[in-house]
């Protein structure tokens, strides 16, 4: 039977909603960030891939967001991670969801302050301004090196969760956020 929250056996339906849902979403998003730099401009795949990044993203940091409140509401009953490589996992999860607000943050303070603006699914969340706000724009620049080091901690993850706990160890991990 599947729990809606989560138990100390495994990750409820939310939980794995959230995770592969956003893991789907980050798979699209580093695939337009990596078609935008290895392809050129105007490339009709480039352009098309690249005209979702900032809809997926902003969409990304409102589930971030949701996920990081339900893990909270969560905390107590959910699996633990016991000892070194424990400690080092819940060290790498917290990187990953700092990256995880601050990458989109940086971007949005940035979009807050540019001519440009910025509208999410047709709403208009900030107007464009008359003149740039050079600090708040100059976050930008940090953007795309933290989103990638951010993609460097997911493989990091992955290669964690299916090289170490379910090929090395066998210890159940995988399986507890698949709801086998």
């Amino acid at each position: 039977m599947t729990t809606i929250s989560d138990s100390h056996d495994r990750y409820g339906f939310v939980s794995r909603i959230l995770h592969w849902g956003m893991a789907a979403l980050f798979a699209a998003q580093f695939l337009s960030a990596g078609l935008h730099y290895a392809l050129p401009r105007d490339h009709p795949v480039r352009d098309f891939f690249w005209s979702y990044h900032y809809t997926v993203g902003a969409t990304l940091f409102l589930l971030v967001l949701l996920r990081g409140i339900w893990g909270l509401a969560n905390m107590r009953q959910r699996p633990t991670h016991p000892g070194l490589i424990g400690r080092a996992a819940v060290a790498g999860h917290l990187a990953m969801y700092v990256l995880m607000v601050v990458v989109p943050s940086v971007r949005l303070i940035a979009a807050a302050g540019s001519k440009s603006g910025f509208s999410y699914l047709g709403i208009q969340i900030f107007p464009a301004r008359d003149t740039e706000v050079a600090w708040m724009t100059s976050l930008a620049e940090w953007h795309g090196e933290m989103g990638w080091i951010l993609a460097f901690l997911i493989l990091g993850h992955i290669t964690m969760a299916i090289g170490w706990h379910h090929l090395i160890k066998r210890d159940g991990t995988l399986e507890r956020m698949t709801g086998k």
